[in-house]
Formats: structure tokens, sequence, C-alpha cells
């Protein structure tokens, strides 16, 4: 049930994890191991967001190959961070990252007024995106709405639109980051295939009906999500 209700929450925003990870470590999974076994099974999850938002991804694809080049790379250092250092002190960060994503996304209407009338990424954003990314293949949790928070700077039509290509660059973070993770054999199969199988349908079936939820709506969910997710990481790690 964790697995399917994160791969619901990951195609909404984000966050999916802060249910998967703790399922994990609580059935008695060390975190490395769970970080990696997670990261795996909610990379097929975003496969399954992906093929959900799949018509509002093809309508924008111009802006996905340099993303997914700066993810790809960034992940990939976030993943050999992970294997290299102990989480402790960028776990401290987590609450204040996430906090000035979601106060950053909540404002965003306002801020992005100026934003191009044909969607497209700043250097700036390619910069954060590229962070964003690390921190993906590090740790991930919350990464979509950090995500979601530079993408409303892209002047994109819609939340729908904003989170089609979110999951997409999640997919790519998500499945780059697991390389150095089955290379490293932190990965258990056995709980990993069963939760990734649950994330896929979870992740499926939330974007089929995120797409349907009117867009007020949807931002009020992804605002509610980020601030939880925030005050969860707040009262563990702050």
């Amino acid at each position: 049930m964790a697995a399917l209700a994160g791969g619901a929450m990951n195609s909404i925003a984000g966050g999916g994890s802060f249910l998967t990870f703790p399922a994990l470590i609580f059935v008695g999974v060390g975190p490395i191991v769970a970080n990696a076994t997670n990261n795996g099974a909610m990379w097929i999850g975003t496969i399954g967001s992906v093929r959900g938002y799949r018509e509002e991804i093809a309508a924008h694809r111009h802006l996905l190959g340099p993303l997914a080049l700066v993810s790809a790379v960034g992940a990939f250092f976030g993943a050999m961070l992970l294997l290299a250092t102990p989480p402790a002190l960028f776990l401290r960060l987590i609450p204040w990252l996430m906090l000035f994503a979601t106060a950053t996304f909540a404002v965003s209407p306002w801020l992005s007024r100026n934003a191009p009338a044909v969607a497209r990424h700043s250097a700036w954003q390619f910069a954060l995106q590229f962070f964003i990314a690390i921190y993906g293949g590090y740790f991930g949790a919350g990464m979509g709405i950090l995500m979601l928070a530079v993408l409303a700077f892209s002047g994109l039509p819609s939340l729908n639109a904003a989170n089609g290509i979110k999951n997409f660059l999640g997919a790519v973070i998500n499945g780059v980051a697991l390389v150095p993770f089955l290379f490293a054999h932190v990965v258990d199969f056995r709980i990993g295939i069963p939760l990734a199988l649950a994330a896929l349908a979870g992740g499926y079936f939330g974007a089929r009906i995120a797409r349907r939820i009117p867009p007020a709506i949807g931002r009020v969910i992804v605002i509610a999500i980020g601030a939880t997710i925030s005050a969860v990481f707040l009262r563990h790690y702050g």
C-alpha cells in the first residue's frame, strides 16, 4: 500500500518516498540499502507516471533533451555521493530546502507573470536542475516539489504540463542513480520488485487522475504535500 500511494504521490507532486522509505526502514532494511532499493522502485513508478502524462510530455518535448542531460549528470554525482558519505549532514539541510521550494511554488503565479510566452528554460533553471538532480541521486524525497518550483518559471501552460516534464526528469534521475547502486550491490531485489510493481500502478493511475483535477486544487495539493514533507523533516532532522 505504501508503494501504491507513493507512486501516486510522485505523479502528482512528489514526496512518495516519505511513505516508502520509512516503510523499508520499519521492516529492518538498512538505510543505504533502503534508499537504493526505494530509488529503483520509484524509478519504475515514475515510468508509469510518464505514461500517464504522455500528452503533456509530447507537447513540450523540445525542453526534454537538455534538461535530461543535466539531470543525468547530476543524478550520477548524487548517487556516488551517497555511496561515499554518511547522509546525516545532508538530511539536516532537506527541510529548509523543501520549505524554500514549497514557498517558491506557492508564490510562483505572481513571480512568474513575466514568464516567456513559449515554454523554455533559462540558464539559472538549468543550474538549479543540476543541483536538484544531485539531491535526487543522493536521497530524492520531495525532489518533485523542487522541480515544480523551477518549472513554474518556464512559461508552461498548466500544472499538468509541469507535472509531465517533472515526472520525465524524475525517471531520468532515478534511472541514472540506480546504475551505481546496482554496481555497489546495495539494491534488495526481494523487496524492490514488489515495491516497484505497486509504485508503477500508483504512478500511472495517479497521473491519469491528476490530469482531471482543476489546476487550483492541484496547486493546493502540491503545497500541502510540500508543507507536510517539510514539517516531517524539521521534526526529525531540523
